[in-house]
C-alpha cells in the first residue's frame, strides 16, 4: 500500500469552514435553512423539487410510468433543485426535506392538507400505494421480496456514492484504503444483483417494481460507465446479468422520459430542466 501522511485524529473534532474543495460551499455539520426562499408551486397534484441525479431519476421514472399506466391524477410539476449553489437550503425546501436532500415531494391532492414526503424510497412507496399499490406486489411474500430490494438500495447506494465515488472521482487527495475498500464493496453489490438478475427478470422476480426503479439509476448507470468514469477500474463487463437488466429498463419509454427531466447537463436532446406537462417533452424534440 502506498504510503500516505499519517493523520492522527485530534480529541474532538472541528469544522474547518476555510477548507477547499468541490463541495465546501454547500458541506456543512448543522442543518436548517441558511436563506428565505420560498418554493414555487405549480398546477398539478404533485410538486417535485429534484435534481437528474441517481436518487432524483428514481421518481420522475416513477411518475411517468404511472402515467403511462394511465394514471392521470399522477400529473406533476418537476422543479430543478440546484444542489450545487445550496438551493436544498432554502426555507422552502428545507420546509419539505428537513435533510436538505433532492428529491423532495409535495402531495397536494389535498390542497388543504398537502403531505410531504422526503426520501426516494418514501416517495416510490407513497405513490405505489397511492394508485393502487402499482408496481409494488400485494401478495406478501412478493411485496416483501420487493420492498427487501427497495430496502437493499437505500442501505446500499451510499457506499456506491458517498464511499466510493467520493473517493476515487472527487475527493482532493487519493488515499489508496479508502478506494481500496470502498472499491470492494461495489463489486461485492454487484455481484449481489448479478446472481439475483441469474434467477429472475427483474429484481424482485418476475414484474418490474419500484425496487428496479430505485437500483436502476445507480447501479445501471455504473455498469453502462455513465457514473465516476469508472468502468474499466471495476471490470463492471463481468456483470452481464445486470448489463441485460439494465438495457432492458433503458428501453421502456417511460424511463427514458423520466430521466430527461430536471437534468440540465450533457446532450442538450436529453435535458428537461423542469417538467411542466406532458407536451414538455415534445417541445425537446421540436428544438433538437
Amino acid at each position: 500500500m502506498t504510503d500516505t501522511p499519517a493523520y492522527t485524529p485530534p480529541k474532538v473534532w472541528a469544522w474547518n469552514k476555510d477548507a477547499v474543495n468541490r463541495f465546501s460551499n454547500i458541506n456543512r455539520p448543522i442543518a436548517g435553512a441558511t436563506q428565505e426562499k420560498e418554493l414555487p408551486v405549480g398546477k398539478h397534484p404533485f410538486q417535485l423539487y429534484s435534481l437528474a441525479t441517481p436518487n432524483g431519476v428514481k421518481v420522475t421514472v416513477m411518475f411517468e410510468e404511472l402515467l403511462a399506466k394511465g394514471h392521470a391524477g399522477a400529473e406533476y410539476d418537476a422543479w430543478i433543485t440546484n444542489i450545487s449553489d445550496g438551493s436544498q437550503f432554502g426555507s422552502g425546501f428545507v420546509a419539505v426535506n428537513p435533510n436538505s436532500k433532492i428529491p423532495a415531494l409535495l402531495d397536494r391532492s389535498n390542497p388543504a392538507k398537502p403531505i410531504r414526503i422526503f426520501e426516494s424510497g418514501a416517495i416510490l412507496m407513497h405513490l405505489a400505494e397511492k394508485f393502487g399499490n402499482e408496481f409494488l406486489p400485494t401478495d406478501p411474500a412478493r411485496r416483501a421480496e420487493c420492498l427487501s430490494w427497495l430496502f437493499w438500495q437505500m442501505g446500499s447506494a451510499p457506499f456506491l456514492g458517498g464511499g466510493f465515488g467520493h473517493f476515487y472521482a472527487y475527493a482532493p487527495i487519493k488515499i489508496e484504503y479508502a478506494i481500496d475498500r470502498y472499491a470492494m464493496e461495489v463489486k461485492r453489490q454487484l455481484d449481489v444483483l448479478d446472481r439475483q438478475l441469474s434467477q429472475s427478470e427483474y429484481i424482485a422476480g418476475a414484474d418490474y417494481t419500484i425496487a428496479d426503479m430505485a437500483i436502476w439509476p445507480w447501479y445501471g448507470a455504473m455498469v453502462k460507465g455513465v457514473l465516476y468514469e469508472a468502468a474499466e477500474f471495476l471490470s463492471v463487463h463481468e456483470y452481464k446479468n445486470v448489463h441485460r437488466w439494465t438495457d432492458a429498463i433503458a428501453k421502456r419509454p417511460a424511463v427514458q422520459r423520466g430521466r430527461m427531466v430536471n437534468r440540465a447537463w450533457g446532450d442538450p436532446a436529453s435535458q428537461l430542466p423542469e417538467r411542466h406537462d406532458a407536451s414538455d417533452f415534445a417541445k425537446v424534440k421540436a428544438a433538437e
